[in-house]
């Protein structure tokens, strides 16, 4: 019989489901849904991503991406301007108050990951991210 409460898929599933929920929970401040943060990290780290290059860094696909940047633009932390090297594309920057969420932001990720790892060693940690990186790819 096969036992799904021991499959990689579902134990994978059930563990992102718990670390989402506590995630968004700490994030309904300032607005902001864990996929819009992952977009805000990568644009704090390089400001002025291209869409295209937002869902290839995020692994998002277009359609999405577009919903995403929409509701950051509307709660006024991005701005699409255009690109200089394609006319059909849009630079995504952040504003002053997208600039000024990532300490604040940062520090809600730090603290809820150290909350969903809690149980594990930090050598349980790495080992973990590295299988994840792994299945990644």
């Amino acid at each position: 019989m096969y036992e799904i409460e021991q499959s990689v898929g579902f134990l994978l599933s059930k563990a992102y489901k718990k670390g989402f929920s506590i995630f968004r929970e700490q994030l309904l401040p300032y607005n902001i849904t864990p996929p819009q943060f992952s977009i805000l990290a990568f644009l704090w780290r390089e400001d002025g991503l291209s869409q295209t290059e937002l869902c290839e860094r995020s692994q998002v696909d277009r359609a999405t991406m577009v919903g995403l940047v929409d509701r950051l633009e509307d709660e006024g932390l991005v701005k699409r301007h255009n690109h200089v090297g394609d006319r059909r594309a849009y630079r995504v920057c952040l504003t002053e108050k997208g600039r000024a969420l990532e300490k604040p932001a940062s520090d809600i990720a730090e603290k809820v990951l150290k909350e969903f790892t809690s149980k594990l060693t930090e050598k349980e940690i790495n080992t973990l991210r590295d299988i994840l990186n792994k299945l990644r790819r």
